[in-house]
C-alpha cells in the first residue's frame, strides 16, 4: 500500500511538472511562435539559398558532426588529417605565428561552420527577430529557436548528406598543437556522418583508421589541450547533469564527460581564438571577455584546495591542476565546484576603430570569440561575416557594423534570460523526482559546507546552517541544513520537495562510509 501512494505521488507531481514547465514560458517572457512575416521571409531565403549555394566546392571533405543524441540544427562539422593541405587549397594566411614549411605542419584541420548570415537580410524581419531572441533556449519539453525551423533544422544545418553552404576554417597546425596558419572561406560542404558524443568516444576507442578524423581528433585535442596548459588557460570538467525525457515522465541524468567533449571543445576554442585575433588585427568585432580572478577568491580557493586535502600547488598551472582532478572523489569533486567561483564575469566587448582595454577572457587565457554556433547564438553571425571580410581585405558590412554597439546587451540579457529558465526548470525535475520521498535517506557528498561565520549567524538566529549537496541517486544539487565538512560522503534525509515553489531540502543525519552502498 505504501509503494501505491508512493507511485501515485510521484505520477500527480510528474502531471503538475509538466504544468509547470509550460508556464515557465510565461513567468520568463520567453519567445513564442515566429511572427508571419518573419517565417515567410525565413522560407523565402530557404528555398532561394537552395539553388545558389558558395561556387567554392569542398564537399570532397569527408567532414562529421559530434552533438547530443537527438541534435538537428547542426553548427559545426570537422575533418582532420594528416600533414599539409592537399594541393587544391588556396594559400594560407598568418595566425598566432609565421607561416612554416609544409615539412613542420602535423596537421590540418577544416571546420566548417553553419553558414546563417546567408539567409539574413540586414534591416530585414528575420534580423530584427534574432536581435530579440539573442539565443536559442532549450527546455526539457522543447526548444525556443533562434532561428525558424527551415533554417536551423533543415537548410541551414550541416545535416549529413546534402550539400549546405559553410564559413569554413582550415588550420594548419605543428606537432605541438600550435596554429601555423588559419583560413576562412565560403563553401560548399557535405557532412558525411553525424555522431552522438558517445558514438564519436566509441570509435575512438575501438581504433580504426590512424588517418580517420575520429582517431585524430583525440590526437589533436590533447595537443591543443596542451596548449591550453602552457598559455595558462582553464577547463571545468564537471559532471553533466542535464534532463532526459522517459516513459515515466522527465529525469535528471549525471554522468562525468566524455574525453571526446573535451577534445572537440578544443577545436571550437582553437576557432574562437583565430576570430579574435583576426578582429583585433583588424580594430573592429566583438570578443568574448572575462576577467581575472581577483586575489581574494583566488586565495579563498587555495584555502578551500588544501582544506579538502588536495592543495594547489604554488608552482602548478591552474589548469593542469584542474586537468588533474578526479572529480569520482568527493572531495576532488567539491574542489572542481569551488573552482566555479574563479570563472564570473564573462561579457561581450564590441570595438570599432580602438582596441577595447580588455581583450582577453580569462579562464581560456587569450583574445576569444563565440563564432562556431550561428544556428544557436546571434553573436557568432556578426563574428563570422566580420572575420571574412577582414580575411578578404573587404569592408564589414554596413548592417553589421551598425548592430556590433547593441550586441554586448542583446547577449547580456537574452543569457540572463536563458540561465534562468535553464535553471528554474532544472529545479522543478529535481522537486518531481524526490516528490514523495520526503522523510527518506540518501547517500550525498557536500560541496559546500557553510563558513565559521555563517555557522555562527545560524545559531544567533537559531535555526541550523545551510551548505549544498550532491544527492547520489538520484543526481541533484541541492540545499541542506546541518553540520558536515565540505567534500565528505554523509547521509541526509529529504525534508521538502515542492514544485510550486521549486525547492528541494535536505537534513544532515549522519556521517557515511565510503563502502556504504548507494541508495
Amino acid at each position: 500500500m505504501a509503494q501505491l501512494h508512493l507511485d501515485l505521488a510521484r505520477s500527480a507531481a510528474q502531471t503538475e511538472l509538466a504544468a509547470h514547465l509550460a508556464d515557465l514560458r510565461h513567468e520568463f517572457s520567453l519567445p513564442a511562435d515566429f511572427p508571419p512575416e518573419v517565417l515567410a521571409e525565413a522560407e523565402g531565403a530557404a528555398a532561394d539559398l537552395m539553388g545558389r549555394l558558395p561556387k567554392r566546392d569542398r564537399t570532397d571533405l569527408p567532414l562529421l558532426t559530434i552533438d547530443p543524441p537527438g541534435s538537428t540544427d547542426l553548427d559545426q562539422a570537422v575533418h582532420i588529417q594528416r600533414g599539409p593541405e592537399d594541393a587544391d587549397g588556396t594559400a594560407a594566411t598568418p595566425a598566432d605565428h609565421e607561416p612554416r614549411t609544409s615539412a613542420e605542419v602535423a596537421f590540418t584541420v577544416h571546420y566548417a561552420i553553419a553558414d546563417v548570415p546567408a539567409f539574413i537580410t540586414a534591416g530585414g524581419a528575420l534580423d530584427a527577430e534574432t536581435l530579440r531572441r539573442g539565443q536559442t533556449i532549450y527546455l526539457p519539453d522543447g526548444r525556443i529557436p533562434l532561428h525558424p525551423e527551415v533554417i536551423s533544422e533543415d537548410t541551414g544545418s550541416l545535416l549529413p548528406g546534402v550539400d549546405r553552404g559553410a564559413y569554413l576554417w582550415t588550420f594548419q597546425l605543428d606537432a605541438s598543437g600550435a596554429v601555423v596558419s588559419a583560413r576562412l572561406e565560403r563553401a560548399r560542404v557535405r557532412s558525411r556522418a553525424q555522431l552522438t558524443y558517445e558514438q564519436a568516444q566509441q570509435r575512438i576507442d575501438e581504433g580504426g583508421s590512424e588517418s580517420g578524423t575520429s582517431v585524430l581528433l583525440r590526437e589533436v585535442g590533447q595537443l591543443r589541450a596542451g596548449q591550453e596548459i602552457r598559455r595558462g588557460g582553464a577547463s571545468l570538467r564537471l559532471p553533466d547533469q542535464e534532463i532526459a525525457a522517459t516513459d515515466h515522465g522527465y529525469e535528471v541524468l549525471n554522468a562525468p564527460p566524455l574525453d571526446v567533449e573535451d577534445w572537440n571543445a578544443q577545436i571550437s576554442l582553437m576557432t574562437g581564438i583565430a576570430a579574435a585575433e583576426i578582429m583585433l588585427r583588424g580594430r573592429i568585432g566583438i570578443l568574448r571577455t572575462m576577467p581575472p580572478a581577483d586575489v581574494d577568491s583566488e586565495a579563498r580557493f587555495r584555502a578551500r584546495t588544501r582544506a579538502l586535502g588536495h592543495p594547489w600547488p604554488e608552482d602548478q598551472a591552474y589548469g593542469e591542476y584542474l586537468r588533474g582532478l578526479d572529480t569520482a572523489d568527493p572531495r576532488q569533486l567539491a574542489i572542481m565546484h569551488a573552482a566555479t567561483s574563479l570563472f564570473r564575469g564573462a561579457g561581450y566587448t564590441s570595438f570599432d576603430g580602438d582596441t577595447p582595454e580588455v581583450t582577453v577572457q580569462s579562464a581560456i587565457a587569450a583574445p576569444y570569440a563565440h563564432t562556431t554556433a550561428p544556428l544557436r547564438r546571434l553573436v557568432d553571425r556578426f563574428v563570422l561575416v566580420t572575420c571574412l571580410a577582414l580575411t578578404q581585405g573587404q569592408p564589414v558590412p554596413a548592417g553589421i557594423r551598425a548592430l556590433l554597439p547593441a550586441l554586448p546587451e542583446a547577449m547580456r540579457e537574452s543569457g540572463l534570460v536563458a540561465s534562468r529558465a535553464a535553471n528554474a526548470a532544472l529545479e522543478l525535475v529535481e522537486a518531481a523526482s524526490l516528490c514523495g520521498l520526503e522523510g527518506r535517506e540518501f547517500s550525498a557528498v557536500v560541496i559546500s559546507a557553510p563558513s565559521p561565520e555563517q555557522a555562527e549567524k545560524a545559531r544567533a538566529e537559531g535555526r541550523l546552517p545551510w551548505g549544498e549537496v550532491q544527492v547520489e541517486q538520484p543526481p541533484v544539487l541541492a540545499r541542506y541544513e546541518g553540520f558536515a565538512e565540505a567534500g565528505s560522503q554523509i547521509r541526509v534525509e529529504l525534508v521538502t520537495a515542492d514544485l510550486a515553489t521549486r525547492t528541494v531540502l535536505f537534513r544532515v543525519v549522519g556521517q557515511q562510509s565510503p563502502r556504504e552502498p548507494v541508495e
